[in-house]
């Protein structure tokens, strides 16, 4: 029976709403001083009331990010491929997660994850941990919710100067909803296909001129349409922002998160195919199949500024990670077609992150040449526990972990006992990471821009196999470069060129996997080429070009002439072709598509199944989106969107392949009076069967058959 005690007062209160509320008196907003990432006047004033108008006049546009250089920049003066999902477009799409974002990002896709976790594939690199929330690390495997969203940035190639280690491909960064002093009061409740409910909550006001607080909140309990696979998750989190001087802000938060769902990792495959089977079929078993994730975070962020256009950050961040998940799920189909092998395992991650980043940006010229100077140090200490589990059929035998079902009743319901295996994993972890950067963005001319920077880092494991005893300790100075040079033929047109690195250490991206043998191994390195070109054809519509050429090295291989050895040798090679366009064609009309071309290569061989020329997995050679939205009035609009992705391999062995497909959206938009809106969401229109993700050849997702989704919000 589901639970919805927790519904009734979302329900009640926008019951309330419809029938009207009082006007609240408001207070006046407060004024936080400029932050450190943009440039201050020189006399804070503080901020004018304003009215909350109903008429729609935000774009699906972004001119500018302060991510990518930590300093407030026009995304024509980035030199780098970056893509920004607004608020706006989350809403109009219904998005609810990092997979829904991935869907109108061009060069970027998502796999299966085992059903358990976000991720991501950048440029040819699925990633589980390339994760951060308002520039600083949120790495652990888990799903993530856009409900306290502002806007979701993803930035494409890696970003080691700016992020540190790992964003080999590239990285998501969530930026988060704020406390502005701006009035919110917005509820929204969600019905759907499947039984899905869900209900957000976004509040704020300033208290006193130097006061404001936001709280946003989740809830929801929804079904799928896959047999037995269901979600529940809720979340709140409250943010205060203070003005302690004209100059000092400080901003703080808190959140709580739980995400509980049944782990599904999918269909098998037989003779390089998915298995022809109903898109609901559940290959194991979802009862015994639980995934349980609660994130227990906190900020404190204090920003200055100086004379002179000088500003100050200091970000610490806390993060408590506690994750458990259990499957049984699909392996190989025997060669008759008739039966499919079925195994289970489950694994616990307790993470402790602790971050503290310090940026200072200090403007000046020399003669005619202009300097944005960043300097900064981060800290961090991350403390991880993991244990993982066999599960065995222990009813058939003791030691019997694979079990043989009929594939026309791919299902079990025999009860199963979890107990280490030979190389099941019980370690605990404690790494530490101190790094100083510096950057430069220069004005060498008025159309001739250049952003250098240089990270050093120092990441080092303290790490204990609990089932050997043993102990082992690893450390690695990375030096990590980026360098990017702008021609600006006209203000609003650049052409860039760019090059960047990154690294992965040996610890593996979720720093579990150190051993005597790989510590020795320098870590693995990526190094992204790209040259590209930017156009704001007006300030609220923005097209995008980027070619790039992402290199893999140091990939620990087997000595070929002898096996006792082994080598580091390039291991992969992607290069494509990015394209996007983003905002407004006329007042009416706002659109937001892409285009790729991906072509991603093994370059060395690695072993019986890893082979040179071999394609990347999970990448396919050709995407393409485009989603429009058309108010024909001010009170009503339609939305309509169509998603192209060519066919990929599940794994690089290049065995099963996954067939391209086109799927088409629709939305309808309804502004019902002042306080309240409508929206209906149709997900797979023309009701067409196609595969969506793949973690490998024998865990593959099929796409959800047709899904309506109707949302009511009232502001208020």
């Amino acid at each position: 029976m589901k639970t919805t005690t927790l519904l009734w007062p979302s329900c009640l209160a926008l019951l309330a709403l419809l029938v009207g509320f009082p006007d609240a008196a408001s207070a006046q907003p407060p004024a936080p001083a400029t932050p450190s990432y943009l440039q201050p006047s020189e006399d804070a004033q503080p901020l004018p009331k304003f009215e909350v108008s109903d008429h729609r006049e935000s774009t699906y546009a972004s001119p500018r990010s302060i991510t990518a250089t930590k300093t407030d920049t026009a995304l024509v003066n980035v030199p780098q491929s970056l893509s920004i999902v607004t608020r706006e477009l989350i809403d109009d799409q219904a998005m609810q997660g990092i997979g829904d974002v991935t869907r109108y990002v061009p060069g970027a896709g998502i796999a299966q994850g085992e059903g358990n976790r976000d991720t991501p594939v950048l440029r040819g690199n699925s990633t589980t941990a390339d994760f951060f929330v308002d520039g600083l690390r949120d790495d652990v495997q888990y799903f993530r919710d856009l409900y306290n969203v502002d806007r979701v940035e993803v930035l494409k190639g890696p970003n080691a100067m700016i992020f540190g280690r790992g964003g080999s491909g590239g990285l998501v960064n969530r930026v988060t909803k704020q406390a502005t002093g701006a009035p919110t009061r917005e509820v929204s409740l969600q019905f759907g296909s499947w039984n899905q409910v869900r209900s957000t909550l976004d509040l704020g006001e300033a208290v006193t001129p130097s006061l404001a607080y936001r709280v946003t909140a989740l809830f929801e309990d929804s079904d799928s349409y896959r047999d037995g696979v269901s979600l529940r998750r809720y979340g709140i989190t409250p943010t205060v922002t203070w003005r302690l001087a004209p100059r000092t802000t400080v901003r703080a938060g808190v959140e709580h998160f739980h995400d509980e769902r049944t782990a599904d990792r999918g269909i098998s495959s037989f003779h390089d195919r998915p298995v022809p089977t109903a898109a609901s079929t559940f290959f194991g078993d979802p009862a015994q199949s639980p995934v349980d994730a609660t994130v227990n975070s906190a900020f404190l962020v204090l920003d200055h500024s100086f004379a002179q256009r000088i500003t100050l950050r200091n970000h610490t961040r806390f993060g408590r990670y506690e994750k458990f998940y259990q499957n049984v799920y699909p392996g190989a189909v025997n060669a008759a077609g008739t039966t499919v092998a079925l195994s289970a395992y489950n694994n616990a991650t307790d993470r402790d992150n602790l971050l503290n980043q310090t940026d200072l940006v200090l403007p000046f010229a020399t003669g005619t040449v202009q300097h944005q100077v960043l300097t900064g140090l981060e800290l961090a200490r991350q403390e991880t526990d993991n244990l993982r589990l066999t599960g065995y059929f222990t009813t058939i035998s003791p030691t019997t972990s694979s079990l043989n079902v009929p594939l026309a009743v791919p299902r079990t319901t025999l009860p199963l006992t979890f107990s280490p295996g030979a190389t099941d994993a019980h370690n605990h972890g404690i790494a530490h990471t101190v790094a100083l950067y510096a950057q430069d963005q220069i004005t060498l001319l008025p159309q001739v821009l250049a952003v250098a920077g240089v990270r050093f880092e120092n990441f080092s494991v303290d790490f204990r196999n609990h089932r050997t005893a043993s102990t082992v300790d690893s450390t690695d100075r990375l030096v990590s470069p980026r360098l990017g040079l702008i021609y600006k033929p006209a203000e609003q047109v650049s052409l860039y060129t760019s090059y960047s690195t990154s690294y992965v250490p040996r610890a593996g991206e979720q720093l579990a996997s150190l051993t005597l043998t790989n510590r020795a191994f320098d870590p693995e390195s990526f190094t992204n080429y790209e040259v590209g070109a930017k156009w704001d054809l007006r300030p609220d519509l923005a097209f995008s070009a980027a070619l790039y050429r992402l290199d893999r090295g140091n990939v620990v291989i087997t000595d070929p002439a002898d096996a006792t050895k082994s080598l580091l040798v390039d291991g992969q090679r992607a290069r494509g072709l990015e394209l996007g366009l983003t905002g407004r064609l006329t007042h009416r009309w706002s659109v937001v598509g892409g285009y790729a071309y991906q072509d991603g290569t093994i370059t060395t061989t690695q072993s019986a199944t890893i082979l040179a020329g071999a394609r990347l997995a999970q990448l396919p050679r050709h995407t393409f989106s485009l989603w429009n939205r058309y108010d024909f009035r001010r009170t009503w609009g339609l939305g309509f969107g169509t998603i192209y992705r060519d066919d990929l391999f599940a794994s690089t062995d290049n065995t099963v392949r996954l067939p391209g497909f086109v799927r088409f959206d629709a939305a309808l938009f309804w502004r019902v009076s002042t306080h309240l809106r409508a929206q209906l969401n149709v997900e797979n229109l023309l009701d067409r069967t196609y595969f969506s993700t793949a973690h490998s050849n024998t865990n593959i997702t099929p796409g959800s058959p047709r899904a309506l989704r109707l949302s009511l919000t009232t502001r208020f």
